[in-house]
């Protein structure tokens, strides 16, 4: 791999220079940001109006592998039939088509392909959450967001909650002791079927490659499965409230309730940290029959209160430091209006930190490390975690390159 001071030297640093500064002085006289996006489903569409609502985008060029899927984004967002690419290989002419910035929406599975291609490419790189479906794909990304910032590109991860000022708040006060020390936690993610429509069509077709596409939300390696692909919020938020990685988890899972797809419907784990401190998490994706507790929460008990989080629902500290917070309602919508305004922000004023990237990565790296543990029934350490080189592989046999 070429680094950046060796490219600068080479013969195409000129011409790259000069479109970086053609780039640069667009923005800088009230020019829109290029957009490009890749992944034109339901929430690619839904992302892509947010976008267009900020006012500081123009959605340049879409591609997605089903035709219908670019159409329909295309003619919802004026996209000339020229900017429109479909099939696998879609991607890449979109980064060719004078786009300054792309919005990766795809399935999980082709995030670091797509990401990595984005910044070679020299554009800043908007990616959905989760990043990766395994451990070379998460650090494919953790080198996209280094490579990024040394070509002075941003690159931002999607998490709605870390743009959220109750959950802010809250964790500022926990990371300066408001919980003293902590004993153990709680995470879970108890939900219902997410994928509706695909489901009938995927037991009709069962075999058919573009259905299984279609369906990618209940494909172990299209999605990461269930714990990578949903549950990462959760994890994600247990990650923020602990900041370091856990010793080490066991894990169960199975798919029990569901008839369709590979993917588990439920897990249940047991993050070990340091100083004898656990943090029980499980997870469903079928109906609860009533049962209260749905949803996105996490708790974290300590000597001196104990922290209560719910994604959309109320953030509050009890105990000796109490803290009131409040509750959003919409923080589905609002957290990813707020991150698409600070990529604007990274962008026209020069932020390369990229500091989105390195807790994205670890929380993504949990996640794949507690479904590591539930699919091999055995105890997994941070240290075999990151040792594991298995890289997950989708037969795209039958699909249009």
């Amino acid at each position: 791999m070429i680094d950046r001071r060796t490219f600068l030297a080479g013969a195409g640093a000129a011409a790259l220079s000069m479109a970086s500064g053609s780039v640069a002085r667009a923005q800088a006289s009230g020019g829109k940001i290029k957009l490009g996006v890749i992944g034109c489903g339901g929430r690619g569409q839904w992302i892509a109006g947010l976008f267009e609502r900020h006012g500081g985008y123009t959605i340049h060029a879409c591609a997605d592998y089903f035709q219908d899927r670019v159409d329909s984004c295309g003619e919802k967002f004026g996209i000339p039939a020229s900017r429109r690419f479909p099939a696998l290989s879609g991607y890449k002419r979109l980064l060719e088509s004078g786009v300054q910035a792309v919005a990766i929406i795809s399935p999980p599975y082709f995030h670091p392909e797509q990401a990595s291609a984005a910044v070679d490419a020299g554009l800043h790189v908007y990616l959905a959450k989760p990043i990766a479906v395994d451990v070379p794909g998460c650090k494919t990304i953790e080198q996209s967001g280094r490579k990024a910032g040394q070509k002075k590109k941003c690159f931002l991860v999607d998490f709605q909650t870390r743009q959220d000022g109750f959950y802010k708040e809250a964790l500022r006060r926990v990371h300066d002791g408001a919980l003293g020390e902590l004993a153990f936690g709680e995470a879970i993610y108890h939900a219902g079927i997410p994928w509706g429509g695909h489901m009938d069509a995927l037991a009709k077709n069962p075999n058919d490659p573009e259905t299984k596409v279609r369906a990618w939300g209940m494909d172990q390696v299209l999605s990461g499965d269930i714990i990578v692909e949903q549950n990462i919020h959760t994890l994600d938020v247990m990650n923020w409230i602990m900041k370091h990685p856990p010793l080490y988890v066991d894990g169960s899972g199975a798919r029990s309730v569901r008839p369709i797809g590979d993917c588990f419907d439920h897990f249940t784990c047991l993050y070990q940290y340091d100083n004898q401190v656990g943090v029980t998490f499980s997870s469903r994706q079928f109906p609860g029959h009533g049962v209260g507790h749905e949803g996105i929460r996490n708790r974290m008990f300590g000597s001196n209160g104990v922290l209560e989080t719910e994604y959309g629902g109320q953030v509050i500290i009890h105990g000796k430091s109490f803290y009131r917070g409040g509750s959003s309602p919409r923080i589905y919508e609002d957290g990813a209006v707020a991150n698409i305004a600070e990529f604007h922000k990274n962008v026209t004023e020069g932020n390369y930190a990229n500091d989105t990237v390195a807790p994205s990565v670890q929380s993504n790296l949990i996640s794949i490390m507690g479904r590591t543990a539930a699919y091999t029934k055995k105890r997994i350490s941070w240290s075999d975690l990151l040792a594991d080189t298995t890289k997950l592989k989708y037969d795209t046999r039958g699909l249009k390159i």
